[in-house]
């Protein structure tokens, strides 16, 4: 095991950057199936550094109209939800508000389920410094009233934020987070008792309904040393009437199939189709890869609700702020997939009319499609193949 930091450092280490395990959490970890060689494993092998050069991810990110096309031209349409809003009982039984990013409320069976809540201007551990919101967030954190669970999917800045988990401890919630990231939680002042803290295939239950941490294809880290001892989770949510599925961060694999066996078919998905870029193609998806993976989810059907979430808030990756959402409604368009396009804060029903106007385009430069080219997925075996248009059925 790398050694830890001396205490002189660790004294000058940001809050933000949380803590790492210790005592009987570390020996749990230690003890997962999923962890090995003093880290954490991928169900599939992933590239988490990027490919090539830095100085040619630098050209591309840098390069001043690819710069312009990064960010809305004007004010992004925020809606105005309320708390009176959020008070009222969903007709169906299940609601949900994206509050842009991977933040969700779902509302789910009598159940609050309130998914990576990222309040913060930053995602960023320095308030001075990284990637700034590019929308307000849609209403104050107090203003959603009572949540019952917070579910975190990893601690990378972008879904784990300390001044939310902050204000958040302070409420009677609960917190279901992957194996290790509770270290950061008590470090912040969240009572151990209120944790749940699991491994894949771990289950927890909170009112009706049981939070599942299943697999995905990602990897974790947010201070100096990341000695990757927190894992990463995507999430089912089952109760009486309805499931619901957040994928947190992750590259495609065939590892969805198995989850969709297990916990699905789905009345919506939360899919993560933002920050790709060809400098990492194995820990993030496109929207095309999205698609798939929410049809292998669903057990190769096209049916459900899909919700593109991980774009339009924070600028991560060299493309438009908003080419994920255009590519996602072609390709949705194209397989006869329903699709949510909600304004953030903006809460629908799956089984009621889902908001489906491009709303960001009145404030985006013009979106051309270079998402046509080829692109390299894995497959099962790890081999990479070039596709030029994924098989959406799942057939290779």
């Amino acid at each position: 095991m790398p050694r830890s930091l001396s205490p002189g450092l660790r004294s000058l280490q940001p809050a933000a950057f949380g803590a790492e395990a210790t005592g009987a959490r570390l020996e749990r970890i230690r003890r997962s199936p999923n962890f090995a060689d003093g880290q954490f494993q991928n169900p599939l092998g992933a590239r988490t550094r990027p490919d090539g050069s830095m100085l040619d991810l630098a050209k591309v990110y840098f390069r001043k109209e690819e710069r312009a096309r990064r960010a809305p031209t004007g004010t992004v349409p925020v809606h105005a939800t309320t708390l009176a809003d959020l008070s009222k009982p969903s007709a169906s039984g299940l609601r949900i508000t994206w509050m842009g990013h991977s933040s969700v409320l779902a509302e789910i069976d009598g159940v609050r389920v309130l998914f990576d809540p990222v309040w913060g201007e930053r995602c960023s551990p320095f308030a001075f410094a990284g990637p700034r919101r590019l929308h307000p967030a849609p209403l104050p954190l107090a203003a959603l009233g009572p949540v019952d669970v917070v579910v975190i999917s990893h601690d990378h800045y972008d879904h784990l934020d300390l001044p939310t988990i902050k204000a958040l401890a302070g409420t009677d919630t609960v917190f279901a987070v992957p194996l290790g990231v509770g270290a950061h939680l008590e470090h912040w002042g969240v009572p151990a008792d209120r944790l749940r803290e699991l491994d894949w295939q771990e289950s927890a239950e909170v009112g009706a309904v049981t939070l599942t941490a299943t697999p995905a294809r990602h990897f974790c880290g947010r201070g100096l040393r990341n000695p990757q001892h927190t894992l990463w989770a995507s999430w089912a949510v089952t109760g009486p009437e309805h499931r619901i599925y957040h994928s947190g961060d992750t590259g495609y694999f065939q590892g969805f199939r198995d989850i969709g066996a297990q916990h699905g078919p789905f009345d919506v998905t939360m899919i993560q189709v933002g920050a790709y870029a060809e400098f990492w193609p194995d820990i993030h998806m496109t929207p095309q890869e999205g698609l798939r993976a929410h049809l292998d989810l669903q057990g190769g059907e096209p049916h459900g609700v899909l919700l593109p979430i991980h774009w339009g808030t924070f600028n991560l990756a060299p493309h438009a702020w908003a080419e994920p959402g255009e590519w996602m409604r072609d390709v949705a368009e194209e397989a006869s997939q329903a699709a949510a396009f909600p304004r953030p804060g903006e809460p629908f029903e799956p089984a009621g009319p889902l908001p489906d106007e491009p709303w960001w385009r009145p404030v985006s430069h013009p979106l051309t499609h270079p998402w046509r080219r080829p692109r390299i997925v894995e497959d099962g075996a790890g081999a990479g193949t070039s596709k030029g248009e994924l098989d959406l059925a799942g057939e290779r």
